[in-house]
């Protein structure tokens, strides 16, 4: 029995005319996700992606990885047989009896896109389910909440059958590579690693930029944020990483500026310099974590301080979600864990004890005007460090 896998598209399908180029780069997404994982061959036939010819045992890696494959809605496991009902009672009977085994309900359902097929789909839902019934005596029919739903599609190249309550969830949206690039400011917190998967969803290419102020800041909490990446980049194939040191910075900032300014001079020093690497990236936005109100520096004056000093768009998809549903993204996409492993991050160890909450421009300019802004960043930008991070 051949077995092959079948993914879906969602919004793909709405792009008129448009179509033929966001399909040929989901393809090519696809097959960049499982190059170093399994051969394969891929094609794509009515909004269905069919990966075939493949060693068996690679099929449950290949599920994962395309569930994370943005542009996919559903990933499933198919056995395949000819058109024909016996191979496709046979194909059913023995494919599906682990499931169809033990006592429960079930209905079959079908789709037929070749109309060449002897039967419509309602002759061939009748016809499969009695045989089914036949075949095993633990199950009962059940039209309207079925615990096994046997799916039979019709198509140009075969037969295909599966169990559709198997179906695996995937991440949806559009295809990486389909919405310009933009740059994340990745920190080792919950929020921005959820704020880069969102916005990859959209189809755009994500790289990202960090901050990092050794040794006030350990080599664990470096390692932690690359971890992040790496989680990421099992949803885009490759993230860019730049480690920017940002030590010096912040003794600058510390030592001539009011403590309670600290925390949004540095932001807008990181601002200025993440707008330079994204601008020599080609990126278009930034994108931050920050959600309205969240902590002193997410207040809405004090996002019109800290936003103030770039001029390209600052992509924000957190902005009204609480701590509780990013969290529950967190979790979902699998950065939870990593997020909260004890590894401060270089807000957190120079985070004053009162910071202001309702900052005005005028005054945070005036404060960090006595610092060499220029020479600042510049110093910073030369010892950048650049890491490209693959899914292991």
């Amino acid at each position: 029995m051949k077995e092959i896998v079948l993914a879906k598209y969602g919004e793909i399908i709405l792009k008129g005319g448009n179509r033929p180029k966001f399909e040929r780069l989901l393809i090519d997404n696809i097959k960049d996700a499982l190059k170093n994982v399994v051969r394969c061959r891929v094609t794509l036939t009515q909004a269905t992606i069919y990966i075939e010819e493949f060693d068996e045992d690679k099929i449950d890696i290949i599920v994962d990885r395309l569930s994370k494959v943005f542009g996919i809605v559903s990933v499933t496991r198919a056995a395949v047989c000819e058109k024909n009902m016996d191979a496709i009672k046979e194909t059913a009977r023995e494919y599906l009896k682990d499931d169809l085994s033990a006592p429960a309900t079930f209905k079959v359902e079908a789709k037929r896109s070749d109309k060449a097929f002897p039967l419509n789909s309602v002759q061939l839902c009748i016809e499969l389910g009695g045989y089914l019934d036949d075949c095993f005596p633990n199950i009962q029919c059940d039209v309207h909440d079925p615990d096994i739903t046997v799916m039979a599609e019709i198509r140009e190249a075969g037969a295909y059958i599966y169990n559709r309550n198997k179906k695996i969830k995937g991440q949806g949206g559009m295809p990486i590579g389909s919405g310009s690039k933009a740059m994340l400011l990745l920190s080792g917190g919950i929020d921005s690693p959820v704020a880069g998967h969102m916005i990859a969803k959209r189809g755009v290419t994500v790289e990202a930029v960090n901050f990092f102020s050794f040794p006030y800041t350990s080599e664990r909490a470096k390692e932690k944020v690359i971890e992040l990446a790496r989680i990421i980049s099992c949803y885009t194939s490759k993230i860019r990483l730049y480690i920017v040191p940002f030590t010096d910075i912040q003794l600058a900032i510390r030592e001539k500026c009011p403590e309670e300014h600290m925390t949004l001079i540095m932001r807008r020093f990181m601002m200025r310099i993440s707008e330079k690497i994204a601008r020599k990236a080609g990126a278009k936005a930034l994108v931050t974590g920050e959600s309205v109100g969240q902590v002193a520096s997410q207040t809405l004056a004090a996002l019109d301080v800290t936003n103030a000093v770039v001029d390209m768009p600052i992509l924000q998809p957190l902005i009204g979600m609480d701590k509780i549903e990013v969290i529950k993204r967190a979790e979902e996409i699998g950065t939870y864990e990593t997020s909260i492993l004890p590894y401060e991050d270089c807000c957190t160890v120079f985070t004053p004890k009162h910071p202001t909450i309702n900052p005005k421009r005028a005054t945070i300019e005036r404060t960090e005007s006595v610092l060499d802004i220029d020479g600042l960043e510049a110093a910073a930008l030369s010892g950048v460090e650049v890491i490209d991070i693959y899914p292991e």
